[in-house]
């Protein structure tokens, strides 16, 4: 029996991490962690006027999320975490070696369009351009899949544990 992964689910603001998380620990059978509950009071009222974090403020951030994901090794989660830059993986991947990132992606104008619609999210559609200018895509040297986000919550789960398969069969 294959051991259950932990899954950190990234991506720019507005790419659904959130809402296909959930969904994805659910197909997965396992616990979800909603990466924003890591973040201290202070980065959220930074983002919340509008203000992009520095790498400073990532940090304690990052390293939170990765000793839960650490504490699931063996045992299988999903987490969600932008996770836009390679150093920032490579933060969480040193704290819990283990992990495997599954990138939402898609069109900025979709993700700008979903970011309006939601309701009492902090982190405002200005901070979006930022967002995808810190964007480092997975190198192919990362476990790890890209999965488009068009369509609906469902088929978007879907295509990530199909993808995650995937790459277990091709690591296996």
């Amino acid at each position: 029996m294959r051991t259950p992964q932990v899954v950190v689910v990234m991506g720019v603001a507005g790419t659904g991490k959130t809402t296909i998380g959930p969904l994805l620990a659910a197909r997965l059978g396992v616990p979800y962690a909603e990466g924003d509950d890591f973040h201290p009071q202070a980065n959220i009222d930074k983002m919340s006027a509008g203000i992009p974090l520095e790498d400073a403020d990532r940090w304690p951030w990052l390293d939170a999320i990765g000793r839960w994901a650490h504490g699931r090794a063996g045992l299988g989660g999903v987490v969600s975490s932008s996770a836009l830059k390679r150093s920032y993986r490579d933060r969480l991947r040193a704290v819990a070696p283990g992990v495997v990132f599954v990138h939402l992606a898609g069109d900025r104008k979709l993700i700008e369009e979903r970011m309006r619609q939601r309701q009492g999210h902090f982190m405002p559609t200005a901070l979006l351009d930022s967002q995808f200018a810190t964007l480092e895509p997975l190198g192919p040297d990362e476990a790890g899949v890209a999965v488009d986000v068009s369509g609906d919550p469902q088929e978007i789960a879907e295509r990530a544990v199909q993808a995650l398969a995937g790459l277990s069969t091709a690591s296996a």
